[in-house]
């Protein structure tokens, strides 16, 4: 009689090769045709440019984040819009006023970043 853990086993080594697998298959690429190029500058801390200054530790301005939240949230609705469109005709009255709802909260929030002078660049 076999283990009921054997597929599971099986599976499992399936699936960590296939992870390694191309891992392996890179690194054995890299050896073989990479080419070795030792050296001062190759081992410096930008092979090109211009040498750093001062710290890497900046102030970031928040209004950036607060563009990017937007983005995200107006970019979802216009994910969750595309099959809801597509669906339409076959929709019934509780899924469209599902939807109206999700429309309405994102009215309310872009009404909040009108509100908070979010949109104006500054």
């Amino acid at each position: 009689m076999q283990s009921q853990y054997l597929p599971i086993a099986v599976l499992f080594l399936a699936a960590l090769g296939f992870a390694l697998a191309p891992l392996a298959l890179a690194w054995l690429w890299a050896r073989k045709f990479s080419p070795q190029k030792p050296g001062h500058d190759k081992n410096a801390i930008y092979e090109c440019g211009l040498e750093s200054t001062g710290d890497a530790w900046i102030q970031f301005n928040p209004g950036y984040y607060l563009y990017a939240i937007i983005f995200l949230v107006f970019d979802v609705e216009a994910i969750f819009l595309l099959p809801f469109a597509a669906s339409f005709p076959h929709l019934s009255l509780q899924e469209c006023l599902g939807m109206l709802v999700f429309l309405l909260l994102l009215v309310e929030g872009l009404a909040w970043c009108y509100q908070k002078r979010v949109l104006n660049w500054t």
